[in-house]
């Protein structure tokens, strides 16, 4: 017997999957900062200036360990940024979100996986138009 009296708010694909995605950009930009201080911690230890004097290692480690951990750190910053716009559904939140899920195509198992889910749901058909209908809605 069906219910009456009752509206059952039916939720469009993107609104259910978006505020998941948010939490999962974040949850994965703070494993990156954590991934990324380690590197940091090992250029500077083992790789930098007083490690490399005790041992034959090459000079070129420390400087390109370092970049690295300075590029992983920019793309944590960017996925917690990134996640915290699409839970308060910001316009920019959509674009930056899609770069870095292509981004984090080529980062195996979870990367992969999040730039897939990421890619799926933001760039669904109509999804463009629904998500911006959702941060003007934010917005006012």
């Amino acid at each position: 017997m069906p219910l009456t009296g009752y509206a059952i708010e039916q939720k469009s694909r993107l609104r259910r999957h978006l505020h998941l995605l948010g939490i999962f950009w974040i949850a994965y930009g703070v494993f990156d900062l954590l991934g990324g201080a380690i590197l940091w911690m090992v250029a500077n230890t083992l790789f930098g200036r007083y490690g490399r004097l005790e041992s034959d290692m090459p000079f070129f480690l420390h400087p390109l360990l370092s970049a690295i951990a300075v590029f992983i750190f920019l793309r944590a910053i960017a996925g917690i940024v990134a996640g915290w716009g699409l839970t308060q559904r910001f316009e920019w939140a959509r674009g930056l979100t899609i770069v870095l899920g292509f981004l984090a195509l080529i980062h195996p198992i979870f990367g992969t996986m999040l730039g897939i889910y990421t890619i799926w749901a933001l760039l669904s058909p109509g999804a463009d138009d629904e998500y911006q209908a959702m941060a003007r809605g934010a917005a006012a």
